[in-house]
């Protein structure tokens, strides 16, 4: 009996030994066999065509993502809609940190005026801002205006004669040169255009007087002396040379403060971890010096923010842009434009 007893404990401490192994096995395996993010590229959506100026910094972003984030970076064009098709894809994308977008001013700006499915402020999660760009009050060199006070005196005496081109009803460009109309007193038409490279080009033809632009387009222009800036939309002067002497609207008397931004952005409920590793990566890749100087050439101002930051940008942007399409009455030129 006693042998029996014996053989039969022996007989179940083997099996539950067994089986505790068994079970040891399984875990170290589970933990072994868990991802580490990223364990595979990660795709980028860039709501706007190949060349655009969000393309240009999905690409620099691209160039040592391996470095930074230890997965290469796949940029995805998803143009259409003024950035709508892309930001609607990267909403209904999976939240694991492989589907991540280029974000601009239009993520604010397209709700606004009714032409987005989704309210993008809410519907997506700002990772970082990038660089941004403000908007320069342009002339053709040989026009007689030396300074802003001068075509603003001549706006106030010859109301409706001063045209200012810009790139499409409600863009960043259009929202400047209204409100800068609005605020001087300077009675201005608006001339819509599909792109700055319309828009110079008709500033260039005489086609118009005025052109709202970002200083990457004009840049050479200013350096021939085909072209003359008066003041630039931000809240301090250029950093780049070629514009460092040309005043900010604010500092000539005129609280006329904008400048447009490329950030990236996910969708929204995604892992605090993966989020952080991301907002980490990012940081890591803008705050390189090679970045900053391939930013700056493209004609932007590098201008990080964290997350946290770029998200308070965004709520800020977007009570100010609210009140501004709706007191310069761009929203009700959209409005009537859609009936």
């Amino acid at each position: 009996m006693r042998k029996k007893a014996l053989v039969l404990l022996i007989g179940c401490s083997l099996v539950i030994s067994i089986m505790l192994g068994g079970c040891t096995s399984m875990q170290n395996k589970t933990v072994a066999t868990t991802p580490k993010y990223p364990d595979r590229p990660i795709t980028v959506i860039v709501p706007f065509s190949a060349g655009s100026g969000l393309d240009l910094i999905a690409r620099l972003l691209e160039k040592t993502a391996p470095q930074h984030l230890g997965q290469p970076l796949i940029v995805v064009n998803k143009p259409g809609g003024a950035g709508t098709l892309g930001f609607n894809e990267l909403v209904g994308a999976s939240p694991d940190g492989y589907t991540i977008g280029i974000s601009s001013l239009e993520v604010i700006l397209n709700p606004l005026y009714g032409s987005a499915k989704y309210n993008y402020p809410t519907a997506l999660d700002p990772l970082a801002q990038v660089a941004s760009s403000a908007s320069v009050l342009a002339v053709q060199a040989n026009q007689p205006w030396q300074d802003l006070a001068a075509i603003i005196e001549y706006g106030k005496s010859n109301p409706g004669k001063l045209k200012f081109g810009h790139q499409g009803i409600g863009s960043f460009s259009h929202i400047v040169g209204e409100t800068f109309s609005q605020t001087t007193g300077c009675m201005l038409e608006q001339v819509p255009f599909r792109g700055g490279g319309e828009t110079v080009a008709a500033l260039l033809g005489g086609h118009v007087q005025i052109a709202f632009v970002s200083p990457a387009m004009i840049k050479e222009h200013l350096k021939n002396g085909t072209i003359r800036a008066l003041a630039v939309s931000d809240s301090q002067r250029l950093s780049d040379p070629v514009f460092a002497q040309v005043p900010t609207l604010k500092e000539q008397g005129f609280d006329v403060v904008f400048n447009s931004w490329f950030g990236v952005v996910a969708p929204k409920e995604m892992p605090s971890e993966v989020k952080d590793k991301l907002v980490v990566g990012l940081k890591a890749i803008i705050s390189d010096s090679e970045f900053k100087k391939s930013v700056e050439n493209m004609g932007y101002q590098l201008d990080y923010l964290g997350a946290k930051e770029s998200a308070a940008k965004w709520q800020a942007d977007s009570k100010k842009l609210t009140k501004t399409v709706q007191e310069t009455g761009i929203l009700d030129l959209i409005k009537a434009q859609k009936q």
